[in-house]
């Protein structure tokens, strides 16, 4: 710690305002996780511990430590940022910051209050449930809240992140602390409070790269200012006023290489830095041109992302906080969830607006996978009020975010809320003066708009997801011709997988279907009496109201019902990944109509039934491995037609494929009876209609099953069964698998069947990933797949592999 650079990350001492429950709690850091290390509180994730935590986010916390100050001359001033949330910071018992937004970053002058020698910092963390009733009761009108999402009321007074007062997937625990940066800086002369950059890209490819340094100075001064990019490095000497002041240069980049998308080609990034004495900011850069294109249509209007001049079909998912508290989160368990969404084929993510703004290592990470970030801002399902000290504080909060952020070639989108526009309609008070809240909705939503174009005029805006277009406040949950969509019709609505294939979306922008955590996850919070989808643990860990119900309903439209408890876990999987299969595959087949599809939702916070293809802790549920096929850039899929079933051939490169596919009918015994080989050409990001099979032609009993091979080596199979599962009398599947270990501390598992293995699923409490799974085997086929353990086991130690398929998960043996 250097004397103008003092850091408070590590140990302080928490406590309640009245003393009690005191213990240590790491910074960053949140007190949930520090009183269960203190073996004060249970862990709140286990059993029905949830409820026995509830008096935590009702009291006040008070954080406190200790340092020295020698050479007190100069100015100095606090840096702090994420805290959560409404707080007052004091130094030597001198009240230095009154914050209440967990989503800025605070840098008050402190000078007055340090004294040479040892000070105490000292910091009082009001219960978010006292500070949100309080400020209710202030506001001219009643501000409804989502009750179903937030059993913890009053979540939308505070700027904190919204889901933690609940939600219909998290823990309603309301947690408290401090996530981010803690220290005390001297002033000598300048600080730096922005780096940002604006791209012009030439007809002929030149790039003009503006880089914008934002210096902040109590007093006149001179000082040097260092811009390097890619080696050049340009000294400027500079004289700033008190106050800010902003120092450009101009990079010219003769023959960039651009920044890709995942799987459309390189994520070229450049090193950026700007320093002045004593300060140095690195950021990461990546030249790219990005449009949303909303050109009106025979159908309505567009809505498609061209980057760098070509259009790009989104594949993605929604991304939640990494987890419900604080601690348990890391930026390598984050890096693993985005690596997963990268490994399944994906180029986008929507950061949901019922969370955080991540950190910047975060957008660092999908900058280098090529990940597209659909930015929410972070408002979700709630009215908000629309006083002027709100709009105030919010006002700070997007042009602080909007700063920090731009320069990120990841970032695609500024998106205003996620669904506000509906939540006028779900309240009472709100449907009896639609005008009163919808003029509030507007000032905030305004307001947030203006920022990000005063902050970053190159931003591309959308005022709401989902919207049918700017200004339009229409039904975008059913109204399907313009903008992006959020079809919940399926799971909420109660319809059949079917009822995808009755929208056509130009950008589907959350769509899900709920399963059950994977059962090793189950164990980690469950004993074995619980094991029972009615069981209170087991309830307590579903946060929809009647999830549960909807699970197992719509196991007995499509399937006969489980034989056990784990059965009905794996069940609950493999309609989970069929539902949002139907989906995609459908929409896909749509390009370029529809150009895009995110489901709801790619990771959970904490163990939990949910709509996520990532269980917590990262293993990959069956709908993960389902993703990577259904994903793939080049891919076949069987869509529904009146008395046929068309094969629809999708191609989300920039190369045309010629595409070679085998068609067979499937016998309950294994067997396969050839139908018809094709071959066809599909253009550069194109999607057409390979083939067309007469289901009349094919006998009730048997599947349509086929197999493809890509020009660009991308190969796929998949079946279609033109009834349901239950009517299937499946025969013994006679599955069985060998295990061998390898030198670099993987295991290959060749697995078998002496009939037809439908869903084939392998698992493990052995944390891990598969090279494949989920899938099918015939009479008499195996399959090789390797097993990687997420960390290495002691020698001679081989996990212990249970299999799954649809014939053993309904049939006593």
């Amino acid at each position: 710690m250097s004397e103008t650079d003092l850091d408070f990350s590590g140990p302080w001492q928490l406590a309640t305002s009245a003393g009690e429950h005191s213990c240590t709690i790491t910074i960053p850091g949140d007190v949930h996780s520090a009183l269960h290390a203190a073996e004060i509180i249970p862990d709140p994730y286990f059993g029905r511990n949830e409820e026995q935590v509830q008096w935590v986010a009702k009291a006040d916390w008070v954080l406190t430590r200790s340092f020295t100050v020698d050479h007190l001359e100069g100015d100095w001033y606090l840096d702090i940022d994420y805290l959560d949330t409404v707080a007052v910071v004091f130094i030597n018992d001198i009240p230095v910051l009154s914050a209440d937004n967990c989503f800025r970053r605070y840098r008050p002058d402190v000078s007055a209050a340090l004294q040479p020698g040892e000070n105490i910092i000292r910091i009082v963390i009001h219960s978010s449930i006292k500070a949100g009733a309080d400020r209710q009761e202030r506001q001219p009108f009643y501000v409804p809240y989502s009750t179903g999402n937030s059993p913890i009321p009053n979540g939308n007074m505070l700027r904190k992140p919204q889901c933690h007062f609940g939600w219909d997937w998290n823990i309603a625990i309301a947690p408290l602390g401090l996530y981010g940066t803690v220290a005390i800086r001297k002033l000598d002369p300048a600080r730096i409070e922005h780096v940002e950059t604006q791209q012009l890209h030439h007809a002929d490819g030149r790039v003009e790269l503006t880089v914008r340094a934002t210096l902040y100075a109590s007093e006149p001064a001179v000082l040097p200012v260092h811009f390097e990019f890619e080696g050049e490095r340009v000294r400027l000497d500079c004289g700033v006023n008190a106050g800010e002041t902003v120092i450009s240069h101009v990079f010219e980049v003769e023959n960039p290489r651009l920044w890709w998308p995942a799987g459309s080609g390189e994520q070229a990034l450049y090193a950026l830095s700007v320093d002045v004495p004593g300060e140095r900011i690195e950021k990461q850069i990546g030249l790219r041109t990005i449009e949303l294109l909303t050109d009106a249509d025979e159908a309505g209007s567009r809505f498609a992302f061209r980057v760098n001049g070509r259009e790009i079909f989104c594949r993605g998912a929604n991304w939640i906080p990494a987890d419900a508290v604080f601690s348990k989160s890391s930026p390598a368990k984050t890096e693993d969830l985005l690596q997963s969404a990268v490994d399944a084929n994906m180029n986008m993510i929507r950061v949901w607006g019922g969370g955080f703004y991540e950190p910047d290592w975060f957008y660092d990470l999908c900058d280098r996978l090529g990940l597209m970030v659909w930015q929410d801002f972070m408002f979700a399902c709630n009215l908000y009020p629309c006083s002027d000290d709100f709009l105030d504080n919010v006002a700070k909060e997007v042009d602080y975010q909007v700063r920090r952020l731009s320069s990120h070639p990841s970032i695609a989108l500024w998106c205003g809320d996620n669904e506000l526009v509906g939540a006028l309609t779900w309240f009472e008070e709100s449907r009896n003066n639609r005008d009163r809240y919808l003029v509030a909705y507007d000032r905030l939503n305004r307001l947030i708009e203006q920022g990000v174009k005063r902050a970053f005029p190159q931003g591309i805006w959308w005022p709401s997801s989902p919207a049918s277009g700017y200004l339009d406040y229409g039904d975008a949950w059913h109204a399907d011709g313009s903008g992006d969509m959020h079809y919940w019709s399926v799971w909420h609505e109660n319809k059949s997988f079917d009822n995808y294939r009755s929208v056509k979306p130009r950008f589907c922008s959350e769509f899900g279907f709920q399963s059950y955590t994977s059962l090793p996850v189950i164990e980690s919070f469950a004993e074995a009496k619980d094991m029972n989808i009615a069981s209170p643990v087991i309830e307590l860990h579903q946060k929809n109201a009647g999830g549960n119900e909807r699970i197992a309903g719509t196991m007995f439209r499509y399937f006969r019902f489980p034989k056990d408890f784990a059965n009905f876990v794996y069940l609950s999987q493999i309609q989970q990944g069929l539902a949002i299969k139907t989906a995609v595959d459908y929409w896909r087949s749509l390009k370029p109509h529809c150009m895009g599809t995110l489901y709801w939702q790619l990771n959970d916070t904490w163990p939990v039934a949910s709509w996520s293809s990532l269980d917590y802790g990262g293993n990959w549920k069956a709908m993960h491995y389902m993703a990577k096929r259904f994903f793939q850039p080049v891919a076949v899929a069987a869509i529904p037609a009146e008395g046929a079933v068309q094969f629809s051939m999708v191609n989300d490169t920039a190369e045309a494929v010629t595409i070679d596919m085998t068609v067979f009918a499937l016998t309950l015994d294994g067997q396969r009876i050839p139908l018809t080989s094709v071959r066809g050409q599909c253009g550069p990001d194109k999607a057409a209609i390979l083939s067309e099979i007469d289901t009349s032609e094919i006998s009730d009993n048997h599947l349509i099953v086929w197999d493809f091979i890509a020009s660009n080596g991308m190969i796929g199979s998949g079946h279609y069964l033109p009834t349901t599962y239950k009517a299937l009398e499946l025969l013994p599947s006679g599955l069985t698998h060998d295990v061998t270990a390898k030198a670099d501390g993987s295991f290959e598992l060749t697995i078998s069947a002496t009939g037809l293995a439908l869903f084939v699923m392998v698992e493990s409490t052995t944390p891990g990933r598969y090279s494949d799974n989920v899938f099918d085997l015939t009479a008499g086929e195996s399959r090789s797949i390797i097993f990687t353990p997420s960390a290495p086991l002691p020698p001679g130690e081989v996990p212990v592999f249970r299999l799954y398929d649809l014939y053993s998960c309904q049939t006593v043996e």
